[in-house]
């Protein structure tokens, strides 16, 4: 495993030490450490380099501008719509009198934020079509576990016996992880020209089927067009529709789940409804249901009596608390200003953009990539790499090179659907230029690939870190950082 931090010039700070003949330290504390009993003190001090407080601003500084992000450039991940947040709503969630506000305040003394919170019910309901809106999930995989436990409720309470969960071949990851873990079996149906096939879905919907959780559009990009007939075939054997919100950026404003008839709605606040994120946070994943449904959401839910707004914990169908207090206040502030600062028009627009960017990529890319299932994309599209095996090249070299032209590499090898896949969502926050730019950047990769295919295996050559082995980095994190510190 390569380490290059020696190229750029940031050394670690424990191979920086400056002892005392830097700048100004600040001098040890007067302080009677008698006062503590002899076991609960060190017998010599920690091994913390002595750094100045400058070179510790600068070397994170940095390490700062090596990394990169959304306000760095485009960050086209396929399905984890990476775009760039507004900073006003950064500047609101830090507010004085949000930060500084506790849960366990009295409800009295916290009606502004209550009332931030119920209007937010109320918008997402209205965007998605259903009539309650539980904001307590801390991630959309959160909410999927929350709506399982839903459907568990459910079909508790009218006495049937469902142990089965069905999910498209197109599905992320954590659909069948949170069913599996409420205790279904999960079964997978069959996609037929990148969209659910409805003949296998009769087959396999059964008095035993539970639920369907469907992505709409799904991870290929494609909008399922038959949803309605899908519900109809669940629901006629007495199942629930689960709504996937990975992909809600392509068509809020256009069309609501809870109109394709959806049971089940999830939200993940920190991608279409603009909070940073990745790396695991932070996140926040909004659950809506049918009124069917809604007895069972966890409490407390944020209600209105009159002027007055408090925390409802009378309800005594529900499933209880899924985390501690209402949610991720932070992130559902964010999504409250960006929902207002946009309105209706504004949220619609967003998708229209998304959908257009997205095209227009993808119309720039087709001939020098395959794109299986051609036709109409919405928010993001999946390309192939197949076609550079004959030149002993993979998606990761594709993923690795776009680094030494300045892009975040997409999201690769997903879906299994598709060979050696490239999943790109540009967003709608780009713009022409940048897309431009980054489908040069593509094009030029496939030259290079047919001229000279080690450039690609040599990727990233211009990044800080070089090509690393990234199964070994992810199954031994610790040894890793071991490797890195001692230059192996």
């Amino acid at each position: 495993m390569e380490y290059h931090a020696a190229r750029h010039n940031v050394p670690l700070l424990s191979e920086a030490n400056e002892e005392q003949d830097c700048c100004h330290i600040v001098e040890e504390p007067d302080f009677d450490w008698d006062l503590f009993p002899s076991s609960m003190r060190r017998m010599e001090g920690p091994p913390i380099p002595s750094i100045s407080e400058p070179s510790v601003a600068r070397h994170y500084t940095q390490l700062s501008q090596m990394n990169f992000g959304v306000d760095v450039g485009m960050y086209p991940l396929g399905s984890c719509t990476m775009k760039y947040n507004p900073k006003v709503s950064e500047s609101l969630a830090a507010h004085a009198g949000i930060v500084r506000l506790h849960p366990r305040e009295p409800e009295a003394a916290t009606q502004g934020i209550l009332r931030i919170l119920y209007e937010l019910q109320l918008m997402l309901a209205e965007i998605g079509g259903v009539p309650e809106v539980s904001l307590q999930p801390a991630a959309g995989a959160h909410g999927e576990f929350l709506g399982m436990r839903l459907v568990r409720a459910y079909f508790d309470d009218i006495g049937e016996d469902r142990n089965q969960v069905l999910l498209p071949d197109t599905s992320h990851g954590t659909n069948p992880a949170s069913a599996v873990m409420s205790g279904y079996e999960v079964l997978e149906v069959p996609s037929k020209e990148g969209t659910v096939d409805l003949d296998a879905l009769e087959k396999a919907v059964s008095d035993r089927t539970a639920a369907f959780m469907l992505t709409n559009p799904n991870t290929l990009g494609l909008f399922e067009h038959d949803v309605l007939e899908i519900a109809r075939i669940l629901h006629d054997k007495g199942a629930l529709l689960y709504y996937d919100g990975a992909n809600l950026n392509a068509i809020m404003g256009r069309v609501r789940p809870g109109d394709m008839n959806y049971d089940i709605v999830h939200f993940n606040l920190h991608k279409t409804f603009a909070t940073p994120h990745g790396g695991g946070g932070p996140g926040s994943g909004p659950v809506g249901v049918t009124e069917e449904l809604a007895k069972y959401l966890p409490v407390p839910m944020v209600a209105r009596e009159e002027s007055v707004y408090y925390l409802d914990y009378d309800r005594p169908d529900s499933i209880g608390k899924v985390r501690s207090f209402v949610g991720s206040t932070g992130v559902l502030l964010r999504a409250y200003t960006y929902i207002r600062l946009m309105g209706g028009d504004g949220l619609r627009r967003a998708a229209e953009l998304s959908v257009l960017n997205s095209n227009y990529l993808a119309h720039r890319l087709k001939d020098h990539y395959p794109m299986p299932y051609g036709s109409l994309r919405k928010h993001e599209f999946v390309l192939s790499g197949s076609s550079m095996k004959d030149k002993g090249l993979r998606t990761l070299d594709v993923a690795k090179r776009l680094i030494d032209h300045g892009f975040h590499p997409p999201t690769i090898y997903f879906p299994l659907l598709v060979e050696e896949a490239l999943m790109i969502e540009p967003t709608e926050t780009e713009s022409r230029r940048d897309l431009d730019a980054f489908a040069d950047a593509m094009i030029k990769i496939a030259e290079e690939a047919e001229a000279n295919p080690q450039l690609l295996r040599d990727a990233p050559m211009k990044a800080p870190v070089g090509r690393v082995d990234e199964v070994y980095g992810a199954r031994n994190p610790v040894y890793c950082w071991q490797d890195m510190e001692k230059g192996g």
